[in-house]
């Protein structure tokens, strides 16, 4: 027999906590990427090559958490 399908009312709070987090990354990154070209302008002041670099670590940062927290979901399972 097949297992009932699973509905929105039926999901356990467990279950909906990956798509939470997830969503809370994105904004936080989103508002970073938001503020990411006027930091960068204001490095630049100082320094081109700090720009560059702050720019790609906080590009590279992005993939490293998402790579990351689906290492640690593979680990746990879910």
């Amino acid at each position: 027999m097949n297992a009932p399908e699973k509905t929105r009312e039926n999901q356990a709070p467990k279950e909906k906590s990956p798509a939470i987090a997830a969503a809370v990354i994105l904004a936080v990154v989103g508002v970073g990427f938001f503020v990411l070209p006027s930091i960068m302008l204001r490095l630049g002041d100082i320094s081109v090559w700090l720009a560059g670099a702050f720019g790609v670590v906080f590009v590279l940062g992005f993939f490293l958490i998402f790579w990351l927290r689906a290492r640690h979901q593979r680990k746990r399972g879910l």
